[in-house]
């Protein structure tokens, strides 16, 4: 039987992780794939450092160019995350003909187009379904199983970090503050929690779903992205009352124009989505051949992940095995006029809090500055028992223009009738 040897840049949660699944499920790996697995070598920052699983001490070195320089060593697996040195780790990789497998989100959506070109130059390949979604398959569905589809819409639960804060102050009718210390306390939230809350791990993995199901590359700064920062309670139990779950949103949808947006949106109830809780990912594809389809599981995690890089370990050695490294191309760009959509132009519904002094006379002024910019009403809930000058007034609105919405808010936190800055979150009706 024929041995393909990989080696492991990054012996942390993932590394670890990777290393101990595989020396759990290696041989039933090689007995479905029918070429031999061999681990050589493993680097890491400290020989010391606490991991989750114990890497015997013989396979470990602090030096990463022993593993990418290695001969025997066939695949590259570089599990370090950020956007400078394992990028050069990669390109070193890739520019000595040796196939990559990487779990680097930031990187890939950063770099994505640079290190695609490089593999195709020195005809080697480079596998990332562990980038997005961890366990869950979704690149491999994208370019592989619906290949033969025209991909319409993507709605993706990306960060398990903000579904798990969100699905607790759903639950259990609690502030955004003192869930996210919670989330920190549980370890479901980093110590400083701003690449999570305000969305930009999810814009890392919206913009390569894009990418992939459009043709062409998404630049990272022409996603729009808004987090989580300004969800409150009053927010939830009002979408709640309205039939509708609020969640971190990547959405994906268009042709040639492309929305690609990370936001807080209003889900409704009756939609699979509004179910997905807690840690879990889910990612909604809607294709014009196969319909509707949803991909669910865990997002994050030394499990998880390690599982989608023993997926790339398999594909790997089974390209190694046939000598087809460029089988399926890490990415293909057949749609070189495809265009991100500004968000001033996307059009959406959209839920409007505002807090206004209760008088006679209020609702005709607000509705009037919306009917100014051409955006009409749905419903209205301005709900009893608030006492004092100032009480929650509820907008629903019809479809607008993301740019009609915001000149009207501008005017409408100017208006002597509203007492504190609006709170606008866009709706989401999957047509």
């Amino acid at each position: 039987m024929q041995q393909v040897n990989i080696g492991i840049i990054g012996g942390g949660t993932v590394g670890s992780g990777v290393f101990h699944h595989l020396e759990n499920n290696g041989a039933l790996l090689e007995s479905r794939l029918g070429i031999k697995i061999g681990l050589r070598k493993i680097a890491v920052k400290s020989l010391d450092e606490p991991r989750p699983y114990k890497i015997p001490a013989s396979l470990m070195t602090t030096d990463w160019t022993a593993v990418v320089n290695d001969p025997n060593v066939h695949v590259v697996i570089e599990l370090v995350g950020g956007t400078t040195l394992a990028k050069t780790m990669i390109l070193t990789a890739l520019k000595l003909g040796k196939p990559v497998i990487t779990a680097n989100k930031a990187l890939l959506s950063a770099h994505g187009e640079e290190l695609f070109a490089a593999a195709r130059k020195y005809h080697t390949n480079l596998y990332y379904e562990a980038s997005v979604a961890g366990g869950v398959p979704i690149i491999k569905a994208l370019r592989e199983g619906f290949v033969g589809n025209r991909i319409t819409h993507i709605y993706g639960i990306v960060n398990g970090t903000c579904n798990y804060i969100l699905t607790r102050m759903k639950l259990e009718g609690t502030d955004f503050q003192p869930t996210l210390a919670e989330a920190q306390r549980l370890g479901y939230a980093e110590a400083d929690p701003g690449l999570d809350i305000d969305g930009f791990d999810s814009k890392h993995k919206i913009g390569i779903l894009a990418s992939l199901a459009h043709g062409f590359w998404v630049p990272p700064e022409k996603i729009y992205v808004e987090g989580v920062r300004a969800i409150s309670r009053a927010d939830i139990e009002f979408a709640g009352k309205l039939g509708y779950t609020i969640k971190l949103l990547g959405v994906v949808k268009g042709g040639k124009a492309v929305q690609a947006s990370v936001y807080p949106a209003l889900v409704p109830n009756a939609h699979v989505l509004a179910s997905v809780n807690h840690v879990f990912n889910a990612v909604f594809v809607r294709g014009d051949v196969v319909g509707d389809t949803l991909f669910y599981g865990r997002g994050a995690g030394k499990d998880a992940t390690a599982s989608a890089v023993m997926s790339d370990i398999a594909d790997a050695a089974l390209d190694f095995k046939h000598g087809t490294r460029h089988r399926i191309p890490p990415f293909v760009p057949h749609d070189r006029h495809g265009k991100v959509l500004p968000i001033a132009d996307v059009v959406c519904r959209y839920y409007l809090r505002l807090s206004v002094i209760d008088k006679p006379g209020t609702l005709a002024k607000i509705t009037a500055i919306l009917a100014e910019s051409k955006i009409g009403i749905s419903s209205v809930i301005q709900p009893e028992g608030h006492e004092g000058r100032s009480v929650p007034l509820i907008l629903m609105s019809h479809d607008a223009p993301n740019a009609a919405m915001q000149k009207a808010l501008a005017k409408i936190a100017k208006s002597p009738v509203v007492k504190a800055q609006p709170v606008m979150i866009r709706v989401e009706s999957f047509d």
